[in-house]
């Protein structure tokens, strides 16, 4: 009799430990589902913190004062030709403006890329419409990109010394920005022929935006 107990008490605590291990591992297969809301957002999570520790470290981005350009007159910034000659927010009413901020030569292919698809796309090389790249070489020292990618050579570009024009439209601690507080990254800003700000866009991703740019000039008023 107390070895029929024994075996029924040994049965039931194994059925018990089965069913905790079952329940156990349904549990964890819940939560690491894909399906799993809350899987989904840590994923998302880490996602964010790995793009957000390739571009800029441990500097927390912040696009608040380049956000609240749009709708305002474009900041008094000066920028520097090839040559030297200084221009200002002002020399580029008349046209509807793409200027598109990034590192230069450290930002290669990404922005280099970019830049060459402006220089080679009609569309922003009209009496209407023009794109300018804004790099933070000297100058002299951006004829080493033309050398390694003639495209270059097409593209409308300007000198930004010190990042001092990025630091006035809060462009250095974008997420894009690989040395966060130092440099631009990958931040594009629309102006209108009145020279207001319409439309600002900073893209981690750094992929080519002539199509998307080119719509939202059209819907310009």
């Amino acid at each position: 009799m107390n070895k029929n107990n024994n075996n029924k008490k040994s049965s039931v605590t194994s059925i018990i430990i089965v069913s905790v291990v079952v329940l156990g591992l349904g549990y964890f297969l819940f939560k690491s589902s894909p399906d799993n809301p809350q899987a989904k957002q840590n994923v998302a999570n880490n996602t964010n913190a790995n793009m957000d520790s390739m571009h800029g470290g441990g500097a927390a981005a912040n696009s608040d004062a380049l956000n609240s350009l749009v709708g305002k007159l474009m900041p008094d910034i000066q920028l520097a030709d090839k040559d030297g000659k200084i221009y200002t927010a002002a020399d580029f009413k008349g046209k509807n403006t793409v200027l598109f901020f990034n590192e230069g030569l450290m930002c290669y292919p990404a922005c280099w890329n970019q830049m060459a698809a402006f220089g080679s796309d009609e569309r922003f090389n009209s009496d209407q419409i023009q794109a300018v790249s804004v790099v933070v070489d000297p100058a002299k020292d951006w004829q080493t990109a033309i050398t390694q990618m003639p495209q270059l050579a097409k593209a409308a570009t300007m000198f930004d010394a010190n990042a001092n024009a990025s630091r006035v439209l809060g462009l250095l601690t974008t997420a894009s920005s690989m040395h966060r507080g130092s440099l631009p990254g990958h931040t594009y800003v629309i102006i209108d022929k009145e020279g207001i700000v319409k439309y600002v866009f900073d893209d981690p991703n750094m992929a080519i935006a002539n199509d998307m740019l080119f719509t939202k000039i059209g819907e310009l008023k």
